[in-house]
């Protein structure tokens, strides 16, 4: 099955053996493709040779996720580099950077569209941004936060940004747009952090009527952990005030754009049919066995303009099992757990929590 068949069925309708195997021949290609055009991951893979035999996704030779804060990976000509994205970082961090070229970029669009409709239909739909619009058009570089926005604004319509220039919410402007948009469905987006902390911190019981709208948000979860706040206590507090029943937490980053993990309907995160999660014991590097904790790794078909097909995150995380299909959750469930000891903050919620509140958040 091609990457063009994978992006054309419904997502997360793949049972995740056969996924596996569809993705292992898959990414066995770009392992291949990458090393003939990049030079420095030639010499990566020179220096630790892979399996010579991939059996299975864990055989294929993955980079730590931090090797694009230090290095320049590039498998095509800079005159066909048609984006740098960033990711997001605290004021004197190092932020990652990856190049797209333009086939990239139109795969990682595919992709995002393709989950999205599963999620939401064919319609775009009225579009609440948890977020201040001034806060997107300013920044000059593509950060994850700014690519989020943009990225979830496409299968919106009529998009109303809640927060003015003051980050406060604009409940004038919120209670016409619910008006003129009474009884259809709405799609509210933002990262978990300005979710909580510029509407929920701020809105009154039932003073927003979201019933009919589908949530998604996704990043800054650390900064929630340090005031407590799990995903029942986020879902719960949202349907008390708002009455939205439709949470959708994602996982994701800049260094594999497209390649969300949506949460299912039991509260798991889910990787689509072109990616997967492979969870590693840290004493051993092996894949660890369902139900262990250890350090997430995620591939995904879609870079082609860089080797970050199989990328070894600074998360943690548990697979602890495999949804059914037959539901529409097919695949490996994934559960993130934190981040590894001694990793710097990064995630849009997270950085914009430090350094705009600054909040303490554990280690």
């Amino acid at each position: 099955m091609s990457l063009d068949e994978l992006l054309a069925r419904r997502q997360y309708s793949l049972d995740h053996l056969e996924k596996g195997r569809l993705l292992a021949a898959e990414l066995t290609l770009l392992t291949e493709q990458h090393r003939r055009t990049c030079a420095g991951y030639a010499r990566i893979l020179d220096t630790f040779p892979p399996a010579t035999d991939v059996r299975s996704l864990a055989d294929v030779p993955y980079l730590p996720v931090a090797l694009f804060k230090t290095h320049r990976l590039a498998s095509v000509p800079d005159d066909e580099v048609f984006k740098t994205m960033t990711s997001s970082g605290t004021t004197g961090q190092t932020v990652s950077r990856v190049v797209l070229d333009r086939r990239t970029a139109d795969l990682q669009t595919r992709a995002l569209a393709a989950i999205m409709t599963t999620l939401l239909g064919p319609r775009r739909l009225p579009m609440i941004i948890i977020d201040a619009k001034h806060e997107v058009s300013r920044q000059k570089q593509f950060s994850a936060r700014v690519a989020a926005v943009l990225g979830m604004a496409s299968f919106g319509r009529h998009h109303f940004h809640a927060l003015d220039d003051d980050m406060n919410l604009d409940r004038r402007g919120l209670a016409a747009f619910l008006g003129r948009f009474a009884g259809e469905p709405i799609l509210v987006s933002g990262s978990t952090f300005m979710v909580w902390q510029h509407l929920v911190h701020q809105i009154g019981p039932m003073e927003a009527d979201l019933s009919n709208a589908t949530l998604v948000h996704g990043g800054g979860w650390k900064a929630l952990q340090a005031q407590a706040v799990d995903n029942a206590t986020f879902k719960r507090t949202l349907f008390e005030l708002t009455g939205v029943t439709r949470v959708h937490n994602f996982y994701g980053m800049v260094e594999q754009v497209g390649s969300v993990f949506l949460e299912g309907h039991d509260g798991y995160l889910y990787p689509p049919n072109f990616a997967d999660v492979i969870i590693r014991d840290p004493r051993t590097w092996d894949e660890a066995p369902v139900g262990q904790a250890g350090v997430i790794e995620v591939v995904s078909a879609l870079p082609r303009s860089y080797p970050g097909h199989a990328l070894l995150t600074e998360d943690l995380g548990v697979v602890h099992g495999a949804g059914d299909p037959a539901t529409g959750w097919g695949g490996k469930q994934l559960e993130v757990i934190g981040r590894v000891p001694q990793a710097e903050l990064r995630g849009c919620g997270d950085t914009y929590a430090h350094e705009h509140s600054g909040t303490a958040m554990p280690a």
